[in-house]
């Protein structure tokens, strides 16, 4: 096991070390006190992938859960979730997806994962990686403890090799498959990376420490990505921008089909993620300027009143993902006060989507089946945040009519 590590993590002894701490922890089956003067970071940029380890069943995870309720690191227990993110980190810098940097994991689970260092399934998908990179950045900050600093700086480097020269982001990294390819907003990933490069452009969120040559490669990218945005915008056969969809064509940037029931749309949920990204730009140019009212004009437009949804127990329905004891039902009810927007809307019509992996679309949720029904998070709330105050505000800072 120690041959293994001294090989593959170029020889620096110090991350060897904090691995060998990881293993140590896991035999004993607990976690060492929280080093006082570290302040907790947020760790909630990686529950996506920890509900995607504990919650789906999938045979290509090469650790497994010992359960749902396996124990976790508290965020203040920063030591011992950032050895866990240098334990996941790949040779090329990046992570693979769905895995809880936050688990007390197993000695046997701990040196599985230190076994597929060299591989190559690195994504962005499921909020992969960007987190990491953030998270890293805040500890060695705090610490000055190089491990973290170098650890941080190969996946500033993973990221920036991974974006296209048009400023897109691919799913995955390298990229596999048609979906892994696809200049992807879903999942936080463009939005995610994009947020990387600001902040480690700017020095700011942990970022104080970066070199100049890092940061200016950062800026450009994220200037890149910003034009990749704007380009991507959907427009109507009038010509009007609308929204965002969750995943274009790499060549053409034109939406695309990913998973079966993630079809060519305008997608309220990745259309905020955009805004947020663009509403943090100073001094926005014209042409942001222009897609953000466009933006938030079509979300405006498309808002669901009068309706509420409901998760309500069912029969137990199994599929090879997950066991399932409810269902989700959309209840019409003329006092529900808050909107509620559909996770796709179809272009031009702009009518709501459902699909299932069939691929067929429908425009019920009763009519996909119940694995996608129950499965997948069909309706947001997010665009009311962006319409009555984000919006407002933005507008008065930069004194735009």
């Amino acid at each position: 096991m120690a041959d293994f590590f001294i090989l593959n993590i170029h020889n620096d002894m110090k991350i060897f070390h904090i691995l060998l701490a990881v293993l140590a922890l896991a035999d004993a089956g607990l976690s060492a006190a929280t080093e006082a003067g570290i302040e907790p970071i947020d760790i909630s940029g990686f529950r996506d992938s920890s509900n995607h380890w504990r919650n789906i069943r999938n045979d290509g995870y090469f650790i497994q859960a010992t359960s749902k309720d396996q124990p976790h690191y508290d965020k203040k227990q920063v030591r011992e979730i950032a050895a866990n993110i240098l334990l996941f980190q790949r040779a090329n810098g990046g992570w693979p997806k769905d895995y809880d940097m936050c688990a007390v994991l197993t000695r046997d689970q701990a040196e599985k994962v230190a076994a597929t260092r060299n591989k190559t399934d690195t994504s962005f998908d499921n909020h992969g990686t960007h987190p990491q990179i953030a998270y890293l950045a805040k500890v060695y900050e705090a610490t000055r403890e190089d491990a973290y600093r170098k650890a941080c700086e190969r996946g500033i480097d993973f990221i920036l090799s991974a974006q296209y020269k048009n400023g897109g982001i691919p799913q995955r990294y390298p990229g596999k498959n048609a979906i892994g390819v696809l200049v992807t907003l879903n999942d936080g990933v463009m939005g995610g990376v994009l947020g990387v490069y600001r902040d480690a452009a700017r020095g700011q969120d942990g970022f104080s420490w970066l070199d100049n040559k890092r940061r200016e490669k950062c800026r450009a990218a994220f200037d890149k990505g910003v034009a990749c945005l704007l380009a991507m915008q959907n427009r109507n056969k009038q010509g009007v921008l609308q929204g965002w969809g969750q995943q274009y064509n790499q060549n053409t940037l034109k939406p695309a089909l990913g998973r079966p029931f993630e079809h060519p749309c305008n997608a309220p949920g990745e259309t905020c993620d955009v805004l947020d990204i663009l509403m943090r730009i100073e001094k926005p140019s014209p042409e942001i300027v222009a897609a953000v009212k466009s933006a938030v004009a079509w979300l405006d437009k498309v808002k669901l009143t009068g309706i509420r949804v409901e998760k309500v127990a069912a029969e137990e329905n199994v599929s090879n993902r997950k066991t399932s004891k409810t269902d989700t039902i959309v209840v019409q009810d003329p006092s529900a006060t808050e909107p509620l927007w559909g996770r796709m809307y179809e272009l031009e019509t702009d009518r709501v989507l459902y699909s299932d992996r069939s691929g067929a679309i429908k425009y019920s949720l009763a009519e996909i089946d119940r694995e996608r029904r129950s499965g997948s998070n069909w309706f947001v709330t997010g665009p009311h945040k962006i319409i009555e105050r984000a919006y407002p505000a933005w507008m008065e800072k930069n004194n735009i009519k």
